[in-house]
């Protein structure tokens, strides 16, 4: 058989298991059954001698991986904030792999880095950034906040006459950062990476919905930056931003918005009140594989002056074509070798429009706010406002609430997670997923309910 016949017949196969597995995402429970979890160890085996055809290695993949893993990309799924990627951007994935570009200079990937430059113009304009925002392209929010702390970090130093990216940190001018008390981990892990520091941090007290306590932020004096958060992950609160960036930009810091998922809220008339202030910080990391919904992995770093992304990020070899006038799109990321991850973003954006962002952000919201009254009105106590995403739900006390989540989660109706806020044991539903419907709410709380009081009774 020819090349070309064996690739043709080998993803028109891939196409058909993987519109089949999608599909069943429909009906399937949620989790994966004991006995496949267990069959996965048919993968584990010694590197062959001599390699397997093609054809068969696609269908161990999918007869042994396929009923291995949990509906991420079904509508009943609510653990850790991330959606279900869209059909147009599943396609659009397939395509842009099947095109195998390497997303480095626009010179050899001239596709690939306009339509990411585009995919920017618009999120852009559909978050209501300052206009020539800059952006990189990147894994998720753990790196995009890396990225734009890198950015910040050039800044700062630069301020204050300190080459960091030559000269490294040692003997360098100290950095005041602040950050509230209940930033993500994942933001302490990029300022660890950075050499800022895990611990050399000043943590602002919250409030009773985890908003950073803006009156509590010190003086300001030297080179500074404060680390606030557009969304918190069990609450969905947002930090008081427009009162921070008026009482720390005056003195020179360098403002920087975790906005992994809550960034979004900026894209819906009816919510964009909780992200105000955002255009007036300095930079902001979000994902799109959360609320955007398009495959994995796709985090995006924004720098109001893209000069000092491209100042801590970009670099130089005699190989590398850089004599153009366009975008280089490695001059924004810490990769130089990538996917072209703005091919999906651009394309669930050219699906859905501003209108359509704006729905499916609205409908998830409104879906979490049906859990919330689904479940006070069964007896149970919700701890936070419900004013996005995001409801944290308790049975009882903390070990019943425990019992319970490890039940829904093996019922399979649904899946949650469980969390701790307010130092008390709790469940957590994320609604994020495009996918997520009426039906799939009304039929997800039944179960929850139902599970809850037989463990009540």
């Amino acid at each position: 058989m020819s090349k070309g016949r064996n690739l043709e017949t080998l993803l028109m196969d891939a196409a058909r298991r993987g519109i089949a597995y999608r599909q069943s995402c429909e009906d399937r429970g949620v989790g994966q059954s004991p006995e496949a979890v267990a069959a996965v160890a048919r993968f584990v085996e010694p590197l062959p001698e001599d390699g397997r055809p093609d054809e068969e290695v696609l269908a161990l993949l999918d007869e042994v991986g396929s009923p291995a893993t949990m509906a991420m990309a079904g509508g009943r799924f609510f653990g850790f904030v991330i959606g279900g990627s869209l059909p147009v951007t599943v396609a659009s994935n397939w395509l842009s792999t099947a095109w195998d570009q390497n997303v480095v200079m626009h010179k050899v990937a001239p596709a690939t880095a306009t339509l990411e430059q585009v995919a920017i113009n618009w999120l852009v304009d559909l978050l209501g950034l300052p206009e020539g925002t800059g952006a990189g392209f990147v894994t998720g929010a753990t790196v995009a906040n890396f990225t734009a702390l890198a950015a910040a970090r050039h800044r700062v130093f630069d301020d204050v006459g300190w080459n960091v990216e030559a000269d490294g940190l040692i003997g360098a001018p100290p950095v005041t950062l602040i950050v509230s008390d209940e930033a993500h981990p994942t933001l302490f892990k990029s300022l660890g990476m950075l050499g800022l520091g895990r611990e050399r941090v000043i943590r602002i007290p919250t409030d009773d919905q985890g908003r950073m306590v803006a009156t509590e932020i010190p003086a300001i004096d030297g080179p500074t930056i404060v680390c606030t958060q557009a969304g918190n992950i069990n609450s969905g609160s947002f930090d008081p931003i427009r009162e921070i960036c008026d009482a720390v930009k005056p003195h020179g810091a360098w403002v920087h918005v975790d906005g992994a998922f809550g960034l979004w809220a900026a894209a819906s008339a009816r919510l964009s009140g909780l992200a105000d202030g955002i255009s007036m910080a300095d930079s902001w990391a979000t994902d799109a594989h959360k609320w955007l919904n398009v495959p994995y992995d796709s985090g995006i770093a924004f720098v109001r002056q893209p000069a000092d992304l491209a100042a801590a990020m970009a670099i130089t070899a005699d190989y590398l074509l850089t004599d153009t006038d366009e975008r280089n799109p490695s001059d924004f990321t810490p990769e130089l070798s990538r996917r072209g991850r703005g091919v999906d973003v651009w394309a669930a954006l050219c699906s859905l429009g501003r209108t359509g962002v704006e729905e499916l952000i609205d409908r998830c919201c409104e879906h979490a706010r049906r859990f919330a009254t689904g479940l006070r009105e069964a007896g149970f106590e919700v701890l936070n406002d419900v004013v996005l995403n995001q409801v944290v739900v308790v049975f009882e006390n903390d070990a019943i609430t425990q019992k319970v989540i490890a039940a829904i989660q093996a019922d399979g109706t649904c899946w949650c997670g469980p969390t701790v806020w307010k130092e008390r044991p709790a469940m957590r539903i994320s609604v994020s997923s495009w996918a997520t419907t009426k039906e799939d709410v009304e039929q997800s709380l039944d179960a929850m309910i139902r599970i809850a009081r037989q463990h009540l009774d």
